[in-house]
C-alpha cells in the first residue's frame, strides 16, 4: 500500500494499523492567524516550508541544511516572544535561545564550508 493512499484515506490508514489524526476537518487558514496568545503560526509555517525545501547532495548535507532552518525558526519565534511579552523569565530564555541558536547556525554553516559547500 502506498503512502499516498494511506494519506488520502485516514480510515484506511487506521485499518492498516497506522496511527494518526484525520486532519481533513481542520481549518488551517484559521490556525495560521496570529493571536495575542499565539503569535507564532506564520513563523512556524515559514520554518516548516524552509525545512521541507532544504536539500543537499547527501543525507548529511541535507540534515545540516534542514537543521539550519530549524534553528532559524527558533530564532524567529524567540524574537516574536521578545516583542510580545514583558515576562522577564520568558524574555531571558528567549534571548538565550537566540544567542545559542545563532551559534548553532554558525557551526552548521562552518560544516558546510568544510565540505566545500555554499553556506545557507
Amino acid at each position: 500500500m502506498t503512502v499516498a493512499l494511506l494519506m488520502a484515506s485516514p480510515a484506511l490508514a487506521q485499518d492498516q494499523g497506522q496511527q494518526g489524526m484525520d486532519h481533513s476537518q481542520m481549518n488551517h487558514a484559521e490556525m495560521m492567524q496570529p493571536t495575542a496568545a499565539n503569535p507564532y503560526a506564520p513563523s512556524e509555517m515559514k520554518m516548516h516550508e524552509q525545512m521541507m525545501a532544504a536539500a543537499g547532495a547527501d543525507a548529511g548535507e541535507t540534515w545540516i541544511r534542514k537543521m539550519i532552518e530549524h534553528h532559524r525558526g527558533a530564532v524567529d519565534m524567540s524574537q516574536i516572544a521578545l516583542t510580545n511579552t514583558e515576562n522577564v523569565d520568558v524574555r531571558r530564555e528567549a534571548q538565550k535561545t537566540i544567542d545559542s541558536q545563532n551559534r548553532e547556525i554558525a557551526t552548521l554553516n562552518a560544516m558546510l564550508r568544510g565540505m566545500g559547500k555554499q553556506e545557507q
